[in-house]
């Protein structure tokens, strides 16, 4: 398994009370695809930061990540002992693809997806993912002679480029109409397996949720008590 949470929290605090995110449990295995819904407020985003090793857990019974063979890396000690681990595993294994895409606007289409594998001293897959993407021929571009669909391919592609053993995507299809959602979905889910990637994908679009496919994991809010619970 390439991920496994068990009992995993976190808690925000503030005047209105706070919030808590509650995940019972929840497991993923290495290229396994994964929709996260949920209405707004319902901590979806929390959830992909907990995930990404962006946000420290409250509080886990267990919340271990195995990228390989082995017992792997407990990720709630290693918040606790050692954070400067979590930076060198999130850029190892793990790609994120944000909803504007993030791409550096210095640099053409090339350049932003070699940069990651540049940067980690791996092996680029920049040309299969852009004939996956349809980006071939705008690899000398930068991204604002782009379309918005063209720079969301991009950031996709990048987010694979180094061939993470996650893949996390917030909302990759909101700025985008709905054909177009589509399309990007598809091409998402066929690079992501080109890969060999899991890829977890958050949406509040039904339609992009059901094209992903895989499988769906909701997040429920529960107002009076200020929380929400993955499952």
């Amino acid at each position: 398994m390439l991920l496994e949470m068990q009992d995993v929290s976190r808690a925000y605090r503030g005047g209105d009370g706070g919030f808590t995110l509650i995940i019972p449990e929840l497991t993923v295995a290495a290229g396994e695809i994964i929709v996260i819904v949920g209405p707004s407020g319902s901590g979806k985003s929390t959830l992909l930061d907990l995930l990404a090793f962006l946000a420290a857990p409250s509080g886990s019974r267990s919340f271990r990540f195995r990228p390989g063979s082995g017992n792997g890396h407990d990720i709630a000690s290693l918040w606790r002992r050692a954070p400067a681990q979590l930076h060198r595993l999130r850029g190892r294994y793990i790609g994120y693809v944000l909803q504007t895409g993030g791409l550096l606007p210095y640099l053409n289409v090339s350049e932003n997806l070699l940069l990651p594998c540049r940067l980690l001293g791996s092996v680029p897959h920049i040309d299969e993912l852009a004939e996956v993407l349809g980006i071939a021929p705008h690899m000398q571009r930068r991204p604002d002679q782009l379309s918005i669909g063209q720079r969301q391919r991009v950031a996709i592609a990048r987010a694979l480029a180094h061939a993470p053993a996650l893949v996390l995507a917030d909302e990759p299809t909101a700025a985008l109409d709905a054909g177009l959602a589509m399309v990007v979905a598809d091409a998402m889910v066929e690079a992501a397996r080109k890969v060999g990637s899991a890829l977890i994908v958050v949406t509040h679009d039904v339609a992009v949720a059901d094209r992903v496919g895989g499988r769906r994991i909701v997040c429920r809010p529960d107002p009076a008590a200020h929380t929400a619970t993955v499952g």
